[in-house]
């Protein structure tokens, strides 16, 4: 039983979905659906299957007149699912090249207009298709697929567990394709009876069963909510202030003494034998204290969702969503072909989901934006990537420097730890370089090398892909050996230069010179200090 019961319920939620139609009609094992929604042929070709059916096809005399039926009281065009997806009718074939949605292109009626404007004037790339209307007797009319009709027609098979309809009483049913007939010979399963005493039955298997059924399918067939007691059997309950009807168990009705008020439950109580018990609201469990509610996480059960869906819990309920890379579609999640607006730089390449970029040969996925690409190398040398307009115009991957070798310039790996960017240790790979330490340092910051709080830890190593100071790809091996070369020139004459003021200095700054330069000496004022000998 519980089998047939989540059949249904799968069944039910096709219904629960999108538009609802406005009439119906079921006959042996098909039900048909008449939909007034202004709708294109592709969209009326949605709604019907988010029904879990199709657009109506009209392929016997039978059909016809149960879309006579159906039609006989509206006004305007409805789409049926008849279609030409490309080129233009053939007159000399019955269906004219046409179609079903169903992909037969066999019929044993036909009911074409005399006259199609659409014949005579072919728009090969659009597709055509086919409306029907009570002011047109019926009859086949084509018309371009992306127009806007007045409604739609939809069809639903079942071919088990039909139910007859219940003779010699006054019953109304309810589809589960959501519309509702007071007389019918078979109903799917699925349908609900509702009898003159406000009593349910529900088809399931072929029988009709009483209700309250399993509260998962339309609240259990309760006027208000839908319960399970202790012995997991389906009861209905009410408001506060009204009492469940104990001649049909469905149905409200005032409450003269309500016994729930002394319970103080948190959401609502039911009869249980001769007590009341506390429930909670669908989506949530009683807690503990057997008055207060909390929530029921439905996500922990992966069947909640079909596939390509995920299962999103919200308070008391769920809901479930296309995962992503996938949008909805006629009902059912399928996947985005992300490729179409062309995310990656090089190549796209689509899969259920997602997609994935890939690069040409000569490039690599830039780390920083997997979606971009940049040049790469992996070897010591290789030739620059040039401006097929400008060979001049040449670039080399990141770590590699340009040299110009006759008419063709090449990239060549660039050896960083000659300049000394790590703290201790480097060795050099294509494209950069690595930096690691000795054991008991740590490497901090990719360069520096720090003592550890341990001695003997392990040395680490991080490899670093582009120079922290890139070189300019346009300078070359000769023009760099030259700027070396000029800069040593500089430094010497400098030297040299310091030197000789130097020198010239101490010179100019001896004892004698000083003597010379004293406004007080003797040799100042040219005088000289004379010895006279004198004679006793």
């Amino acid at each position: 039983m519980r089998a047939v019961l989540l059949i249904l319920l799968w069944v039910l939620s096709g219904a629960a979905q999108g538009e609802q139609p406005t009439g119906g009609y079921c006959i042996g094992s098909m039900c048909f659906a008449l939909f007034e929604t202004m709708s294109d042929f592709g969209g009326a070709q949605d709604v019907c299957s988010q029904h879990r059916g199709n657009l109506m096809t009209v392929r016997s005399s039978v059909a016809h007149d149960t879309l006579s039926l159906l039609l006989g009281n509206t006004t305007g065009q409805h789409w049926v699912g008849l279609h030409l997806p490309k080129g233009c009718p053939d007159l000399s074939k019955e269906l004219r090249g046409y179609q079903w949605v169903t992909t037969d292109t066999s019929s044993d009626f036909y009911n074409w207009a005399e006259a199609s404007p659409s014949v005579s004037d072919c728009p090969p790339s659009t597709p055509l298709c086919i409306t029907v209307s009570k002011d047109n007797k019926f009859q086949w009319q084509e018309d371009l697929c992306q127009l806007l009709t007045d409604g739609f027609l939809c069809e639903f098979a079942f071919l088990d567990g039909k139910c007859q309809g219940i003779p010699n009483t006054d019953v109304f049913y309810t589809t589960p394709y959501g519309f509702r007939v007071d007389d019918a010979v078979s109903l799917p399963p699925g349908s609900v009876a509702e009898h003159p005493d406000e009593s349910k039955q529900v088809c399931a298997s072929g029988q009709w069963i009483g209700a309250p059924w399993s509260c998962e399918i339309q609240r259990g067939g309760c006027e208000h909510r839908c319960t399970v007691d202790p012995e997991n059997r389906p009861v209905c309950y009410c408001q506060p202030g009204f009492t469940v009807n104990p001649a049909n168990g469905l149905t409200c009705e005032p409450a003269i003494d309500d016994p729930c008020v002394k319970l103080r439950c948190a959401h609502a109580c039911y009869k249980y034998s001769d007590s009341f018990l506390c429930t909670c609201h669908e989506g949530f469990v009683l807690a503990d204290d057997k008055t207060s509610c909390v929530d029921l996480n439905e996500c922990s059960d992966e069947r909640q969702c079909k596939d390509n869906e995920k299962c999103i819990n919200t308070q008391g309920w769920f809901k479930c969503v296309c995962q992503d890379g996938y949008r909805l579609k006629g009902g059912t999640c399928v996947d985005v072909d992300e490729c179409e607006s062309a995310p990656c730089e090089h190549m796209c390449n689509n899969n259920p989901g997602g997609y994935d970029c890939s690069c040409f040969d000569g490039y690599k996925a830039d780390p920083a934006s997997p979606d971009k690409c940049k040049l790469y190398c992996g070897k010591e040398e290789c030739v620059a990537e040039c401006d097929p307009n400008n060979k001049y115009q040449c670039y080399c991957p990141d770590g590699y420097i340009k040299e110009e070798r006759g008419d063709h310039s090449v990239c060549i790996d660039m050896d960083e730890c000659e300049f000394y960017y790590c703290d201790q240790h480097c060795e050099n790979s294509f494209g950069g370089y690595e930096c690691f330490c000795n054991p008991g340092y740590t490497l901090v910051g990719k360069v520096v090398c720090e003592i550890s709080g341990t001695i003997g830890v392990t040395e680490e190593v991080t490899v670093v892909t582009v120079a922290p100071t890139h070189r300019p790809s346009g300078v070359s091996v000769g023009g760099f050996v030259g700027i070396i070369i000029c800069t040593v020139f500089l430094t010497l004459l400098a030297v040299f230069f310091i030197h000789h003021i130097l020198c010239g200095k101490g010179k100019t700054d001896s004892p004698e010179a000083l003597k010379a330069a004293d406004p007080e000496s003797p040799e100042a004022h040219g005088l000289h200090q004379v010895t006279t000998d004198t004679t006793t």
